[in-house]
């Protein structure tokens, strides 16, 4: 069995990390080659860079600080954020990148993602999922458990969760595998920052129907959350990053738990 990864993410705000709750009351959260270093001698398997404004202004990456975080770290490095053409992705994975990270234009364009992987490789292309669950008429939408196929749907959100589509995230996951995503980077936008544990239920949807590599995002507060998400879930990676930025926990301690608890993970 594949090990599972753990992997800290970096949402970057004018050269700051910061962190907030359901997208927005962001905090500062410290310097972003600081905490990439920190992370780097904790074991985590992978670090992911987001520069979560870009889209939103409609700006390019900030690529000196990528090639400054990638110059401290020896894992993998996921980058992402304003990422519109080709060229972009190149540019990125010049800068130190092992993989780019598309939401918004992948959604607006979705031959990006098949020319992204056609030139750099399935593996250099990880497209983002930010979803919100649609609120059902007379059922509690801030449970995040299981619940029958008919009751629940998700929509993908774009430009830094900032714009509502009527996409449907499931569809979208296993179109994007179909353009040649190597991997899906899953975004609950409702669980995000609550520490309160993932969207267990839209990991296991999107799982199921794919056969890429999931990474699950949103709503980390502790190692059962963890637990729950690789296996109820079927997630292959978590990622998290409040109890990691605010020493809460470490890498190490998150993956000497999961491994006590039967998960394979790299010590």
């Amino acid at each position: 069995m594949l090990a599972k990864r753990v992997i800290p993410c970096l949402d970057v705000n004018e050269g700051r990390v910061v962190k907030g709750v359901k997208y927005v009351d962001h905090v500062d959260a410290g310097d972003p080659v600081e905490q990439a270093k920190e992370y780097d001698r904790q074991g985590a398997d992978e670090l992911v860079f987001l520069d979560i404004t870009a889209s939103r202004d409609k700006r390019d990456i900030v690529l000196d600080m990528v090639r400054r975080v990638a110059e401290q770290v020896f894992i993998p490095l996921t980058v992402g954020g304003g990422v519109r053409s080709v060229q972009d992705i190149r540019e990125i994975l010049l800068a130190g990148a092992d993989k780019t990270s598309i939401m918004t234009a992948g959604l607006l364009n979705p031959p990006l993602i098949s020319e992204g992987a056609e030139r750099f490789g399935n593996q250099c292309i990880v497209v983002a999922v930010d979803a919100r669950r649609v609120p059902q008429s007379g059922r509690d939408d801030s449970y995040l458990g299981p619940a029958p196929e008919a009751e629940i749907e998700w929509k993908v959100w774009t430009h830094g969760g900032n714009e509502p589509t009527e996409v449907d995230a499931i569809w979208w996951a296993q179109e994007a595998e179909r353009l040649g995503a190597g991997e899906l980077l899953v975004t609950s936008m409702d669980a995000d920052g609550t520490k309160a544990g993932y969207d267990v239920e839209l990991l296991r949807r999107i799982s199921e129907r794919v056969k890429i590599p999931v990474v699950a995002s949103g709503g980390a507060g502790n190692v059962q959350h963890m637990y729950e998400a690789l296996t109820a879930g079927k997630a292959d990676a978590v990622l998290a990053a409040s109890i990691f930025h605010f020493r809460e926990y470490t890498v190490r301690t998150i993956k000497e738990e999961l491994a006590a608890q039967g998960v394979p993970v790299r010590l």
